[in-house]
Formats: C-alpha cells, sequence, structure tokens
C-alpha cells in the first residue's frame, strides 16, 4: 500500500497557545489560557507539548491579563479570577494551589490543590461529574466520573496519557512522568465553562436529520422477507421510523470453528440477505437510514470476501490464509480496513456503523484505547461519500463528545435501570456529550411488564436517541403490539409525538454543535444559583424550552396514578400534552396515568412541530405545527439543506402577550430570519390554554380564521386556539396578532371526574369529591378525605393548575 493511501487522523498542525501566555521552568509549564482555565505542565524532560492531543485540539485562546509575582516560596500568577501559588516542583497539594478570587460558592472550599479530597455529598455538593463508557450489564446505577464542573467551582480536566498527533497525522507516546492538567476555575458560570471547554476539546458534531427519529433495532437473525415485512407492519400501524438497525447476523456467523467464533464478521449472510444492495436500496426507499453491527476485535480471517484485498494490502499472502491481527495502533492496516472492509460495504449503502466494541482499553500502542481508535476512525470516514459523519459507539473519555451517536450498551430490564437513565444521559453533559442512545426498554432478562415498557418508551421519546431495542429472546421485542392494545396504543403515540418533534430536536442539535449548549441537561445548567435545580438528578432540560420529570416508578394500584417530583424554575410551565399549567419557582408533585408524561414547557416557548408524523425524517417539514405557550418569550427554529456543511437558516419566534382591563389578552408573534431561504410551507398555529379569541390577522392585514379546537389524544396535543396561517415562507418573516384572546378555564371539570372514574376506591368517596367539584369546594375536599396519596395528589395538581394569565 502506497503511503498517499494512508489514513490520517488530523491535519497535522500542532496547536500552541500564544506565547505570551506561558510562564516557564526548567520541568514545567504554566499556560494561562483565559481568565479562569489553566494549563499545568510538569515536564520531566523539560520538552512541552504543542501538539494536538486526541482530546485537546485547540489552545489559541485570546491573550487573558494576568501577573506573575515571584516568592520565597515559587511563583504567583493572578489572573482577574484566579490566584496560582506553585513551589516550581513536582506538583503535590503541599505545593500548588489554586484559589478563586470570583465566582467562589462554597465557604469551605474556594481552593483547589492536587491530590486532595473533596467532599462528594450530591446532589447538592460536589463534583457534579461526567459520563461512563458503558451501562453494560447494569442494573441500576454505575458510577461516573468526576467532570470539569462542581458546587465548588472547579475541576478538572487531566490529559496526561491522552496520546498526541504528531505532525504526520498519526498518534505518538508522551515522555514518560509528565502531567498535563487543565484546571477550570468558573464558578457556577457552567456556560462560560462549558464553552471553553469545546474551544478546546472541539465542538459538538451536527448529527444528521434522521438520527432523531425513531430507530428499530433487535438482536435477531432476521432476513430480508422478515425485516421488510416488520417495516411495513410498522407503517400500516402509523409509527414512524427513521434508522434501520442490524445487528450482528446480516453477516456471516456459522463459521469453520478452526477460524474461530462468528462474533466478528464482515461479509453478508446471503442466506438470509440474498441481494444486500436490493435490499439496503429497498429500506432507503422507504426513507431509513441503515446501520449495520461490528464486532471488530478478531479481525480479518480467511473466509472474509475482505481478506485476499487486505492481506495484499498488507504485504502477506492471501493464499497462507493466517488471520489478520486487527491492530488498531498500525496505520497500514487501519487503512486497509476501511479502504477494502468497509468502503465496499458503504459503497453498498451502509449509511454508518454500530461500532459494538467490548474487548477491553488496550492494543499494541500503550495508552491506545481501541475505542478511541475505532470511534475516530469510523466517524471520520462516513463523511467521505459528501454524508454528513456519524458513527454509533460506546463512549470513549478523550474528546467522546466529537464522535456521535452513543451506545450505552446491554443494560438489564428492570426499573433500576430506567431510574438511572435519565440522570446518567443528563449528567453526561457535563462534558458536552449530548447524544447517548439507550437500549429502551432493556436489553436482557428482566420480567414482562407492560407498564415499565411503556414508562421506558416515553423517556425514550424524550431523549436524545430513541432506540427500541432487545435481545434475541422471542419474548423480549420492544414491537408496540407485543404489549396488548392499551399499551400499543400509548406507545403509537408517543413514537408518534418524537417524529413530530424533529424540528425541535433539530434545532436543540444546531444549538449543541454552535452554541455548546446540550440536547439533554441537567436543570442547573441553565439555573445554576438556584438550589432546587440540583436536588432531582432525574429532571432535565431538553431543547430550548422543555422540562422532563420522568416517571420510573410504577404507578400505585388504587389510583392507577405514578408519581414524579420536579423542581420549576421561575415562571409559569404548561404540560404539553395535558394543557396544565403550573406556578413555578417551587417543588412539585406530578402524577400521570400511563397515557401522559410531564412534559412540560416555560411559558413563552414557541416549539416547532412536524404536522405530518408520517413524513420523511430526513427532510424538513412540509408542514409545520407551532405549538405556542401564551407569555413572553423568544425561540428559535434551524433549518438546512441537509448537506455534509450546511449553512445554518435560523428564525426567530418572538412572542409578546398584553392582558387587558377585561381579562382579555392580545397575543404577538413575530418571526424573523436569517441565513439561506427555506421553501413556503403550510403553517399552522396551536395556543394551548386559550378557548376563543376576538380575530387573528397577519402583519399583511390579511385575516385568519381562529378556532378552539379539541385535545387530539392520537397527536398527544392539548386543546387550544388554532390558526392557519396557510403557505408562509419563514424566511421572510411575519407577524401574527391575535385580538381579544380569552383564557381557557384553569383544569376542566372532566378530567377531575376521569381521575376519580380511574381510581379503584369506593363509589360514595368519588361521590362526595366529585360534588365538591361541583360545589366549587373541592381543594378542602380533597385534603380532608381518606383518599390514597397518589389520588390526593394527582387531584390537588390538577385544581392547582392556572390559567393562561
Amino acid at each position: 500500500m502506497q503511503e498517499e493511501s494512508m489514513i490520517s487522523l488530523s491535519d497535522g498542525r500542532p496547536a500552541p497557545a500564544a506565547p505570551e501566555t506561558t510562564v516557564c521552568g526548567p520541568h514545567y509549564r504554566i499556560t494561562v489560557l483565559t481568565d479562569r482555565l489553566i494549563r499545568l505542565e510538569w515536564l520531566p524532560d523539560g520538552r512541552p507539548v504543542d501538539e494536538k492531543t486526541q482530546q485537546v485540539l485547540d489552545r489559541s485562546f485570546p491573550v487573558p491579563r494576568f501577573e506573575v509575582t515571584r516568592t520565597d516560596r515559587g511563583i504567583e500568577i493572578t489572573t482577574d479570577s484566579l490566584r496560582l501559588r506553585y513551589d516550581e516542583r513536582m506538583p503535590c497539594a503541599a505545593g500548588l494551589s489554586i484559589t478563586l478570587l470570583a465566582g467562589a460558592t462554597d465557604v469551605h472550599y474556594t481552593t483547589w490543590r492536587p491530590g486532595q479530597e473533596y467532599p462528594q455529598t450530591l446532589p447538592l455538593r460536589g463534583n457534579l461529574r461526567s459520563t461512563a463508557r458503558t451501562l453494560d450489564e447494569a442494573d441500576g446505577a454505575v458510577e461516573i466520573p468526576p467532570g470539569i464542573l462542581s458546587t465548588f467551582g472547579f475541576g478538572v480536566l487531566d490529559d496526561s496519557s491522552s496520546l498526541l498527533l504528531g505532525e504526520d497525522g498519526w498518534l505518538h507516546p508522551r515522555d514518560e512522568g509528565g502531567l498535563d492538567l487543565y484546571f477550570f476555575g468558573y464558578g457556577k458560570d457552567f456556560t462560560a465553562a462549558l464553552r471553553d471547554f469545546h474551544a478546546l476539546t472541539g465542538p459538538i458534531p451536527l448529527v444528521p436529520r434522521f438520527a432523531l427519529g425513531n430507530w428499530w433495532s433487535r438482536y435477531w437473525a432476521y432476513d430480508e422477507l422478515e425485516y421488510l415485512t416488520l417495516m411495513q407492519r410498522f407503517r400500516d400501524n402509523g409509527i414512524p421510523l427513521s434508522v434501520a438497525v442490524i445487528d450482528m447476523d446480516w453477516h456471516l456467523v456459522d463459521i469453520d470453528p478452526a477460524v474461530g467464533t462468528g462474533w466478528t464478521g464482515y461479509t453478508w449472510n446471503r442466506a438470509l440477505f440474498p441481494d444486500p444492495e436490493r435490499f439496503l436500496a429497498e429500506l432507503h426507499r422507504q426513507g431509513l437510514a441503515v446501520t449495520l453491527n461490528l464486532h471488530p476485535a478478531d479481525g480479518i480471517r480467511r473466509h472474509e470476501a475482505a481478506y485476499p484485498a487486505v492481506a495484499a494490502a498488507m504485504g502477506l499472502d492471501p493464499a497462507a490464509g493466517s488471520a489478520i491481527h486487527f491492530d488498531v495502533s498500525s496505520r497500514r492496516f487501519m487503512s486497509a480496513y476501511q479502504q477494502h472492509v468497509l468502503g465496499p460495504l458503504e459503497d453498498q449503502g451502509v449509511d454508518f456503523w454500530w461500532i459494538d466494541w467490548q474487548s477491553g482499553a488496550h492494543s499494541d500502542l500503550a495508552d491506545l484505547d481501541p475505542l478511541w481508535m475505532l470511534n475516530h476512525t469510523h466517524f471520520q470516514a462516513s463523511g467521505r461519500h459528501g454524508r454528513r459523519p456519524l458513527t454509533f459507539s460506546r463512549y470513549t473519555e478523550r474528546g467522546g463528545h466529537r464522535y456521535p451517536v452513543g451506545f450505552s450498551g446491554d443494560t438489564i430490564v428492570s426499573w433500576a435501570s430506567l431510574a438511572f437513565q435519565p440522570e446518567f444521559t443528563a449528567t453526561a453533559a457535563n462534558v458536552g456529550y449530548t447524544w447517548w442512545s439507550h437500549d429502551i426498554g432493556g436489553h436482557m432478562h428482566g420480567i414482562h411488564d407492560v407498564e415499565l415498557a411503556v414508562r421506558w418508551l416515553q423517556f425514550g421519546v424524550l431523549s436524545p436517541i430513541n432506540r427500541l431495542h432487545s435481545s434475541t429472546n422471542p419474548f423480549s421485542s420492544k414491537e408496540p403490539w407485543a404489549y396488548g392494545e392499551q399499551a400499543a396504543t400509548i406507545m403509537r403515540r408517543f413514537l408518534r409525538l418524537r417524529h413530530r418533534l424533529i424540528p425541535m430536536l433539530y434545532t436543540a442539535a444546531w444549538a449543541a454543535h454552535a452554541e455548546n449548549v446540550s440536547v439533554v441537561r441537567p436543570v442547573y445548567h441553565d439555573h445554576p444559583g438556584e438550589a432546587g435545580a440540583y436536588r432531582f438528578p432525574n429532571q432535565y432540560l431538553l431543547g430550548e424550552h422543555l422540562l422532563i420529570a420522568p416517571i420510573t416508578e410504577p404507578r400505585e394500584p388504587a389510583s392507577q396514578l405514578a408519581t414524579t417530583r420536579a423542581w420549576l424554575p421561575d415562571g409559569d410551565w404548561v404540560d404539553i400534552i395535558t394543557g396544565l399549567r403550573l406556578r413555578g419557582g417551587r417543588e412539585v408533585l406530578l402524577t400521570r396515568p400511563l397515557e401522559e408524561y410531564p412534559v412540560l414547557a416555560r411559558a413563552g416557548a414557541v416549539l416547532p412541530l412536524d404536522a405530518d408524523p408520517m413524513s420523511p425524517a430526513a427532510d424538513a417539514p412540509t408542514r409545520l405545527e407551532l405549538l405556542v405557550i401564551p407569555g413572553d418569550g423568544t425561540s428559535t427554529l434551524s433549518e438546512d439543506d441537509g448537506s455534509a456543511e450546511p449553512e445554518r437558516a435560523l428564525v426567530t419566534l418572538t412572542q409578546s402577550i398584553e392582558v387587558g382591563d377585561d381579562g382579555r389578552a392580545d397575543i404577538t408573534l413575530a418571526a424573523s430570519a436569517t441565513g439561506p431561504r427555506m421553501p413556503a410551507r403550510r403553517i399552522l398555529v396551536r395556543i394551548p390554554g386559550v378557548s376563543a379569541a376576538a380575530s387573528a390577522s397577519l402583519d399583511d392585514g390579511h385575516v385568519l380564521a381562529c378556532e378552539a379546537a379539541p385535545a387530539e389524544p392520537e397527536n398527544l396535543l392539548p386543546a387550544g386556539l388554532t390558526v392557519d396561517l396557510g403557505d408562509v415562507a419563514l424566511g421572510d418573516g411575519f407577524t401574527l396578532r391575535i385580538r381579544g384572546a380569552e383564557p381557557a378555564v384553569a383544569c376542566d371539570p372532566q378530567r377531575v371526574f376521569d381521575q376519580l372514574q380511574r381510581a379503584e376506591i369506593g363509589y360514595e368517596e368519588k361521590r362526595l369529591i366529585w360534588n365538591a367539584v361541583t360545589a366549587g369546594a373541592a381543594s378542602e375536599a380533597v385534603a380532608t378525605a381518606g383518599l390514597p396519596q397518589q389520588l390526593r395528589d394527582g387531584l390537588a395538581e390538577l385544581l392547582g393548575a392556572v390559567t393562561a394569565w
């Protein structure tokens, strides 16, 4: 193989900081990257590192203001926010300290010292952690390593063992015995800390739009007909899918035992898929992207179709039939692997790869985790056909956020597994890892539990990636119709909601890429100064305006309600499924029957939805529905042409509301845009919490019909005022004015009746409560009645709802 065909891991250019930001000694270098970010190098051999590393790609920050003072104990460096004291020896707790001068948040711990332990009493105090490599075989929580954010205001990124990306575009070892630490001292300015983290380590890539729909995955030996028939059944049931995941049985698995096991494979099993090009083309015709599973650890063996070409590229005799070692440290092998093994399969129509590496963190090069090389090279190579890069693999610590999507591994089917996944997903945002994909519903073991399956799917729908998955057990598949009629209906509705959310999710994907705001993130990212934002690690923010409070425990039998506790930031919050509006700035109990889930939007939000739940996921919607939550606020919609390096079309939606003395309100929604002009499409507006209006018009004077619309259970939409804007080019902007809007009742009494009807309590108890509701004395009656706690909480939530203004 000629050198010019070899792959490169980087452009070969170094990444030095500005020379004037460095303070050097014989065996150390300190680099003041910002007034709150300091690099600390201990250099036994005196050679500093300016190369890119597996984790760090750019150190060219603007030069901050700082002072250096020499003392009788060493040096002191002072910035606007930090004071560093150092005795110029091997860093240790006695000789090196960095104190926060600004942003300190804990009176007892304002200073960091290497090796010192700090209290860890989460959720309210301690390091806020990062994420973990995998949830394989987890039945509940796993340990999450520390990250760069903490309630103390400081954290450290350790790059000491990260390999160097040399001028030749390949990996090289560091000098032994050194340290390379990045100290983040941002207080609770988490937004700035993550901004500079991404400036240092690289941005979050923009994922393709199709990745945001519903994925179907199962460890099952499908054949072509069975798989295509299953895809048709999903469509017949009105369930949209966007990604087809084919597990390992796509390739040969029953091979000569003399060669080894069939766990690793790269050659189509033509007994199941006689014409791979036809099969892949048909999935593409149906609007599905395709990923195939790989377990690459056993290398390339003689039975593989690609073996002769790889052997020749490696300078081996194909006739010898010797297995070719999977050597991720070999540039020659990795080049041959990409060119001769994966390339032909991608030419057939494989869109991206599921890298199911389960073979450890060691390779033939010290400190090189094979998973990092696999993630880096597969992501890089997936863009070579003019596509936007994407891979699907477990998390690797060094720059892992640069390789979406993350596969969290084979979890146990249990309530404990479900209970941990929301916290695990949100916490990963502390290191910019925003694209976790879980085995929704769990992978293995456990029992058949319909309620658990529904609640897990609901969480999946409101996760970064929604991928239904299960094992080869014939009883554990995740088709909605496998769980009975009621559950199937609920699952179908939520899967359709996921598809309708793609415009909002893609907007969030753009914000992650361009503004470093993770799609899913802890509430304390946006509200770092509020104690309540830390109290419930399972709740999280989704996109610009949604707060999700996952239900991760079974319902109480008598009330048929499940309960979750959450903290709501200041302002009003509206459940976009039920339409209930709640006051924020407090902790709340949220109770829901199986068919509902707490999805709360802040007042003033405008949520862009696809009006067609069966439209092609890869394309911008041809009909757009704007769910307008009454209030003052600004929202955005991001779109593009789907190309590998698109230009962002950004629409800003500004809502304002003025309430008159008569209790009616005027609502204004104004749209403005920058970037490429997107085509005109039909725009529908729905405003929950509004029952009627005197008029609606556009800024050109065009009068529009507005009418009250009932709730749409099939689309999980609440009742509200609807306005059809007709065909509108958002790039041209518009202003919608609604005059004389009337608020709907805070809580439809029918919801109280339904909750009582569902409850398995005495008929007389139900009648007494209902009579109190109709007499306007419901709150007192609920508080004094001997009702099950969940039912009492559920009724209190309904009765505590407020009107839109």
